[in-house]
Order: structure tokens, then sequence, then C-alpha cells
């Protein structure tokens, strides 16, 4: 894998560099503290198990407008209460993390000038912070509700054009143990190629780190065109053709679980222009996500949750019964406390 992700590394530098003549000047980051909890947290106990939840309809809009009676959780088929319910309008802590290796260096500018749409579309109560990673997280802006704080900022990340180590499973889980529980909603808007260069071993602890929190994960694909298969026309090119499919087709799958484990949603965007519209989408989802609240097991294991949609008569939405469609994005289960 290690020897892949170097060839990747040096195809990619090569392949933007010819792609853009405008790079920007790189410049030395000062030591940069690890990435922290927000200053004042709202605390909550894990007598509450925090589910968001967005709902989209047929036609893959976002629902809103719907109530506590519009939901029913089942835990191995048996309907567990919900002891807390709130609106879409509940404040949200967002994270922005983003990837600073060499592949995603020339094309900053594609998603990073797009992110003015994400904070636009955000209520004015939304906190948002920037961290950026390659071998380790680093913070760039702590959490604030001060938007232009972050456009000031996105000219200082520092981008790695070296052969280092991409560490993105363990910066996800730093991350995620810096977020203090919160009463509201948490979300981290996951800017990456979805490469990382360790051991399985580190997935494996992710994932089990991702069953026991309540934080929802969007990711967005970096690097559109280095995922597309270039033409075998030449000798020479054949096999960077047919390693990057390989390459990305692990990355993919594992950005698309860690949507599908916490509830989000993956989003590939194919072109410059397609970042606008993601960050948007991404806006709207937090907008319309649902909190909900259950009580836990306490027996230390996991508990995979089933999360239906309920019309105004208490019948739930099936793809193919009589009512129409609705699709929830919700956390797959939670870790319940020990007895």
């Amino acid at each position: 894998m290690k020897s892949a992700l170097t060839n990747f590394f040096v195809v990619a530098v090569l392949f933007f560099a010819c792609a853009s003549l405008d790079a920007p000047d790189t410049a030395t980051w000062g030591q940069q503290s690890p990435a922290s909890a927000p200053e004042h947290p709202l605390q909550v106990t894990t007598e509450i198990v925090k589910l968001d939840a967005s709902v989209l309809d047929e036609r893959g809009e976002l629902v809103g407008g719907l109530q506590q009676k519009n939901f029913r959780v089942l835990d191995a088929g048996a309907e567990q209460p919900v002891l807390y319910f709130a609106p879409t309008d509940a404040p949200a802590q967002i994270l922005v993390m983003i990837e600073t290796g060499p592949a995603v260096y020339l094309i900053q500018n594609d998603h990073i000038a797009a992110l003015d749409a994400l904070t636009a579309g955000l209520p004015p109560d939304d906190e948002i912070a920037l961290v950026a990673y390659n071998q380790v997280p680093t913070t760039i802006l702590p959490f604030t509700r001060d938007r232009a704080s972050l456009t000031s900022v996105l000219g200082q990340i520092q981008y790695t054009l070296g052969f280092g180590e991409l560490n993105l499973f363990d910066s996800i889980s730093v991350v995620l143990d810096s977020l203090a529980p919160a009463a509201g909603k948490k979300a981290l808007v996951l800017l990456t190629t979805g490469l990382d260069s360790s051991p399985a071993s580190r997935w494996q602890a992710l994932e089990q780190k991702l069953r026991g929190t309540d934080v929802v994960i969007f990711p967005v694909a970096l690097g559109a065109a280095l995922r597309t298969p270039v033409k075998k026309n030449k000798t020479k090119n054949k096999s960077l053709a047919e390693d990057k499919p390989g390459v990305f087709a692990e990355a993919d799958k594992n950005l698309r679980s860690l949507a599908e484990i916490t509830g989000g949603r993956a989003f590939f965007p194919e072109s410059a222009a397609d970042f606008v519209p993601t960050y948007r989408e991404i806006a709207a989802t937090l907008r319309h996500q649902y909190v909900l609240g259950i009580a836990p097991a306490h027996d230390g294991q996991f508990h995979p949750l089933n999360v239906q949609i309920l019309d105004d008569a208490g019948a739930p939405y099936s793809p193919t019964g009589k009512n129409i469609s609705r699709k929830i994005f919700v956390r797959q289960g939670y870790l319940a406390p020990t007895p």
C-alpha cells in the first residue's frame, strides 16, 4: 500500500503541475495546537443516545416540518421511546477538515473558494471550525460564529509537497476525541482524497470508534481527475491507469462507509463547478436535520437501530407500499455503556 501511494503522489504532483500554471507560493506554517474542543460546550450524559437524522422525499429533496410522532426507533425490533426531539433549527457545530497532501495542492482553489457556499447556507447560530491534516490534524481555526474568520484563514493552509504519510483514519479519530459532547447537532465535513497510508488495523479501530460517536460525517472526495482512468494509448501510462482505480476504489469505499455508519452522505464532485452545489447541499442537510434521543441499554454491546419515518396516521413510508417513499440518513446504531 505504501509503495502504491508513493507512486500515486508522484503522479498526482506531475499531473496537476501540467494542468495548472498558477500554483500558489508555499510558506512555512508555525506550530499549531492539536484540534481542541469548543470553549463552552453543551453537556449531555450517556443516558441519552443522540441520533441526527435527515430525510429525503421521492424527488431527493430534503423534508422539513416533521414532528416527533413521525419517527419510530427500533432496537432489534423493539420500539424505543423517543425521549428527546429537536426540530431542524437546532444549532450545529460543523468542523471542516481538509487534507493537505500533495494530491490536492494544485486543486485547492477549486474546493476552498467554494467553501463560502457552505458557510453562507448555515444559520448564524451555527459554529464552524477548520482543521488541516496530513500525518496529524492541526487546528487552523477554533469554533466560531464569525464567518469572515474562516474566509481569512483559508489562505494560511500549508500543503505538503513531499512524500510523507497520510494518516486519515487516525486524524479523524483524534478529531472525534477532541469534540466535547453537545446537545445540538455535530458534523464533520471531510475534504479528502480518501487515501490513507496506515495499516488496515487503523481503519478497524476507527470503525469501532464511529459506532460510539454521534458526529455525522460528510465526506467530499477530492481529486476527481485522478480518479478517472487515463486512456491506455501509451505503454508508459498503462500501469498508472491500472493502479489509480484500484487505489481509489478502496478510498471511495471507506468514504461511503464513514457516511453510512454516522448517518451522513458522501459526495464525489466530478469538476470544480460541482463544489458549490455540494457545499450548498451539505448546508441544507444540516438545516434540515432532526435530533432524536433514546435511552441506551447498559450491556456494553453495539445496538443496530432501525429508524422509520411515519406519516401522520402512524404508518411507515415504504418504497414499495402505497405511501410515497422516504429515505432517512441516520447513524447505524450505538455502542451501549457498560453495566
